[in-house]
Formats: structure tokens, C-alpha cells, sequence
């Protein structure tokens, strides 16, 4: 058995000694500047950057126009403005689970469906709490702004 490890692992170190010089075959991009900067790393950074900007511009214009079907651009602003920390970073951890693995994403969707189930169920009374608490938020922003 000894002999029989020896021999993969001596397979295994051919592989590598051949490994170095296939990688820098494939990183040697033959002098192309492949982002703003030569620097790969501050590339990454400015990529980084431009992709979270994005998604939180398209973040925001998703959630107003969500609140613009029921409520006037002003209200929307100020019950955005109005989200407690404490809200925001609730939501991006739900999102993070929900991401993170098919197990989370099961748990926080399953999580929504029942509560958009049980919301309808009794329609009548969530609309009217929904309201509320999003009045409360509208009020909350106008006193940050």
C-alpha cells in the first residue's frame, strides 16, 4: 500500500512541476492592457466598485418604483430615507443567506412565500399595518432630511 501511495504521489508532483508552466502560458496575455490600470489588483478594486454602485442604483430604482404604484415620488423618498439600520442591515443579511448557499436561498424564499401566504390570508388587516408602518417611515424620513 506504502508503494502504491508513492507512486500517486509521485504522479501528483509531475503534475505540478508541469502545472508552472502552463499557468504562465495562460497569464501571459501578451502585453494587452486588460483594464484601466496595468495593476491586475486595482483593476479588480475598480471592478469591485462599479459593480456594487451598479447594483445599489438599480436597488434604489427597484424599490421606488415599487412604492411609486401606490404612493407619490416624495412619499416613496422619505419612506425610503425613513429604514432603521437595524431594517437595512436585516435585509442584506437575509439576502446574503439567501445567496450564500441552495439551502439558504430555500429557507429565506420558503420564509417569503409563507409570508406573503399568511399577508394574503388575512389581506384586509396587512394592507392596513403595511400602510402604518410605512407612514411611520415616510414621517422617520422627513425628519433626517
Amino acid at each position: 500500500m506504502a508503494t502504491r501511495f508513492k507512486q500517486q504521489a509521485s504522479k501528483a508532483v509531475r503534475v505540478v512541476k508541469v502545472a508552472p508552466t502552463s499557468i504562465k502560458k495562460l497569464a501571459d496575455n501578451g502585453g494587452e492592457l486588460h483594464g484601466p490600470s496595468p495593476n491586475p489588483a486595482t483593476n479588480l478594486v475598480i471592478a469591485d466598485i462599479v459593480l456594487r454602485t451598479g447594483t445599489t442604483l438599480a436597488r434604489r430604482a427597484v424599490e421606488r418604483s415599487v412604492l411609486g404604484a401606490s404612493y407619490s415620488p416624495r412619499k416613496a423618498k422619505s419612506i425610503l430615507k425613513g429604514r432603521t439600520i437595524s431594517e437595512t442591515l436585516l435585509h442584506g443579511a437575509l439576502a446574503r443567506v439567501a445567496i450564500g448557499s441552495v439551502p439558504g436561498a430555500i429557507l429565506v424564499g420558503g420564509a417569503l412565500v409563507a409570508k406573503t401566504l399568511y399577508d394574503r390570508s388575512r389581506a384586509g388587516q396587512a394592507r392596513a399595518e403595511g400602510a402604518a408602518d410605512l407612514h411611520e417611515q415616510a414621517k422617520d424620513g422627513v425628519e433626517k432630511a
